[in-house]
């Protein structure tokens, strides 16, 4: 005879509290999706719409006027493909760097390694200020060259600790000693071993450091001097101050001027965002993995 399955009864007391962190859930869900929805809808719509705060969640008076405004710039594509190469090299770079950095420091048996950790540690609370950066960087002759953007800050100091956890939870000192013994060298081993059990903290590292160099426009707009150099966020902040700038003309060519600065701030949002939001679903398995290193020690 089949057994029935029983299901638990929940009391009072826990249902009211999984409704309240259901609506507490919704609510968070509303707040981030929202700003979203907005600034995609507002992308699509008129100027005049735009700027007379009639979008709220659907485009208004549809219009791409913004996105034809944004590409007849030739700058734009150029932007995008020294973003994509500044994202893809600088990534590829500090995931390197850090993965080379981080497993030593996870080893007990490297010596020095707590000194080590404690002087990276010291840069993350502490450093040399804008000024002593940008001389060490024209020290190095990497002005005005794509370099500049991608070795001052390759090493991200919260990346090197992440990393750390992972290798000395996920790597135990057996399989390296028997790595050892069947002669397998320190390089090999990383390749061959390290590499392939460090799936989700490497797509951990690598959507947190693509995000921030492709986001990052500051260290552009220091050291680049030539145009052909500038990433996609510096060409994009140039074209909203060469919108909002004024000029000699009559008032009802100004009010449109202004109406198209202000929808071209959300095409250039959208532009922007397009790739990470792109590229964030295919590794968001491993992101979620990797980032819950280190919360639950057995």
């Amino acid at each position: 005879m089949a057994k029935v399955a029983t299901r638990i009864k929940e009391s009072s007391g826990d249902k009211v509290f999984l409704t309240v962190i259901y609506i507490i859930l919704a609510l968070v869900l509303v707040a981030v999706l929202y700003p979203l929805i907005y600034i995609f809808s507002s992308s699509f719509s008129s100027p005049a719409a735009v700027s007379a705060g009639r979008v709220w969640l659907w485009p208004v008076d549809f219009s791409i006027k913004g996105y034809e405004a944004l590409f007849k710039n030739p700058q734009v594509l150029t932007g995008y493909g020294n973003s994509l190469l500044y994202t893809a090299a600088g990534t590829f770079i500090s995931v390197m760097l850090t993965v080379m950095l981080a497993y030593p420091l996870s080893r007990s048996t490297f010596f020095g390694r707590n000194v080590i950790m404690m002087l990276i540690t010291f840069t993350m609370l502490f450093s040399g200020g804008l000024i002593p950066t940008y001389l060490v960087v024209k020290s190095m002759g990497l002005i005005d060259t794509r370099w500049a953007l991608i070795i001052p800050n390759a090493v991200w100091v919260w990346q090197v600790i992440i990393a750390r956890s992972f290798f000395q939870q996920s790597i135990p000192a057996e399989l390296v000693e028997a790595s050892e013994i069947d002669g397998c060298t320190d390089i090999r081993f990383i390749r061959s071993v390290v590499l392939s059990l460090s799936k989700p903290i490497i797509a951990v590292l690598v959507i947190m450091y693509a995000v921030g160099q492709w986001n990052a426009y500051f260290d552009a707009l220091i050291y680049l001097k030539t145009s052909s150099k500038y990433p996609l966020q510096l060409i994009l902040r140039s074209i909203i101050i060469q919108n909002n700038s004024g000029s000699n003309m009559d008032a009802m060519k100004q009010v449109e001027k202004q109406q198209l600065a202000e929808l071209l701030k959300y095409s250039l949002i959208v532009v922007a965002t397009l790739p990470v939001l792109i590229i964030y679903p295919f590794v968001q398995r491993y992101f979620v993995q990797g980032m819950l290193v280190g919360s639950v020690k057995g």
